[in-house]
């Protein structure tokens, strides 16, 4: 009886500590990308400019989708632009509820090559919380950033000149 009781508590604890991590695991992913870049996931800085300015150029690219469920257009205003390692970038999204409701929608992004996310800091983004969107309303959304100069060091980057900021949106639910 006691092996019976001993194995039951075991079992038990196994599972609640399954379940704890499984619903664990999806901030603490997210957690885990925002700091490290892991996943193309850009991090966000700390500081509103770099403490150098290099005169290596690169390019930024932007894109932008929405998923089926929301009828939002949603597109950059620049195809792409071209700055300095260190200098700060300003681009503009533009969303527009086509749809006959309000509608929440928030943003997920990630930089095209992974290898480049952990240089790509964000200072201000329309990403950082939910945009609320009457019906036929449009705006413009500002995404401020700079690339890292640490990015000219590092030996895997060292023929990159173009990286992809790309952004979903996808409706809110809270």
């Amino acid at each position: 009886m006691k092996k019976d009781q001993h194995l039951g508590i075991i079992l038990t604890t196994i599972v609640f500590f399954m379940m704890t991590i499984s619903y664990a695991s999806v901030p603490l992913y997210r957690l885990f990308c925002q700091k490290t870049g892991y996943g193309g996931t850009p991090q966000i800085a700390a500081k509103v400019k770099a403490d150098t300015i290099l005169d290596r150029e690169i390019t930024i690219q932007f894109t932008a989708n929405t998923h089926r469920d929301l009828p939002w257009l949603f597109k950059p205003l620049q195809h792409s632009i071209t700055l300095k390692l260190g200098e700060n970038g300003l681009a503009y999204y533009w969303a527009e509820n086509t749809g006959n409701q309000a509608i929440t929608g928030m943003a997920t992004y990630n930089i095209s090559p992974d290898k480049a996310a952990p240089y790509f800091n964000k200072i201000e983004c329309f990403c950082f919380e939910e945009q609320h969107l009457q019906p036929k309303q449009g705006m413009e959304m500002p995404v401020l950033f700079f690339i890292d100069p640490a990015f000219a060091m590092d030996k895997q980057l060292k023929e990159l000149k173009t990286i992809t900021l790309s952004y979903t949106f996808f409706r809110f639910k809270s």
